[in-house]
């Protein structure tokens, strides 16, 4: 082969393998999750360069869901799947998922998982009946371990795009900044108060009061449901002891919580 046409040779060949980097790059990440926070953390950290898809209905507890056989086919094609471990979504275990593919975002706090003492069962509507199980599985709530699952996050999209990496990083680290700083602000405000009693609409703040030192009873409602005599009965008994005006009201989603005047309880919690 003479000069020239080793020339010709070598400009095709960084010619394609720029093509190819190009098209890599420009190519979105096709992300599944579990639940809304995996979402949100994927998709500030992601941005523009991955598509984030969370399918379980609006109107179903994602903890408890079990997809269809077309949803699972849609996991199973993505590039990646965010699990929140500690036993969330447990229609994982039922289902053939490729394991280079799933991404337990809290295995790095998996030693800090908190036992359940006491399993209760109960129905979210047409899901039928379930247990909340030995492990607490709401670790997000606790902003420290938001912000680790994060990273778990921005580590797995890097291994999958290298060459996105800065980007990647720099979007994580504005992100644990915000975790970071509820994190904080939260410590500041209960230690102005920290046996203020507090109450909570549904067993699963198990993270939360144990991060911030909060005095929390628990009553078991469900969204969208308007508590039976017997359990405002309950209701009134533990107000004896721990005389709260503040209630955080859990919704199926885990979108947001927020806290409420006690007057307000069971219409609020309703909606």
């Amino acid at each position: 082969m003479n000069l020239s046409l080793r020339k010709i040779f070598f400009i095709n060949i960084t010619f394609a393998l720029l093509a190819i980097h190009s098209s890599m790059a420009a190519e979105k990440l096709t992300v599944y999750v579990v639940n809304y926070p995996l979402q949100y953390f994927a998709e500030r950290i992601g941005g523009e360069h991955v598509n984030v898809f969370f399918p379980a209905p609006a109107d179903v507890d994602p903890a408890y869901w079990m997809p269809d056989a077309k949803t699972i086919s849609e996991y199973q094609q993505a590039d990646l799947i965010l699990l929140n471990g500690a036993g969330y979504a447990r229609w994982v275990n039922k289902v053939t998922l490729s394991r280079f593919r799933l991404i337990n975002t809290s295995a790095g706090v998996k030693d800090q998982y908190i036992e359940i003492a006491e399993i209760l069962t109960h129905s979210h509507g047409s899901e039928g009946e379930h247990a909340h199980e030995s492990l607490a599985f709401t670790t997000w709530i606790d902003f420290s371990f938001a912000a680790k699952q994060a990273k778990a996050i921005a580590e797995a999209l890097s291994r999958k795009r290298p060459e996105l990496n800065n980007v990647f990083q720099k979007n994580f680290q504005e992100l644990e900044q915000d975790l970071l700083k509820l994190d904080r602000n939260l410590k500041t405000l209960v230690s102005k108060n920290p046996a203020r009693p507090l109450m909570v609409s549904h067993p699963v703040y198990d993270y939360f009061a144990r991060r911030y030192g909060l005095n929390i009873k628990s009553v078991h409602w469900e969204p969208g449901e308007i508590p039976t005599n017997e359990q405002m009965m309950e209701l009134n008994r533990i107000l004896k002891e721990h005389p709260v005006k503040w209630m955080i009201c859990w919704g199926l989603r885990s979108r947001a919580w927020s806290a409420r005047p006690h007057r307000n309880w069971w219409p609020w919690c309703a909606k």
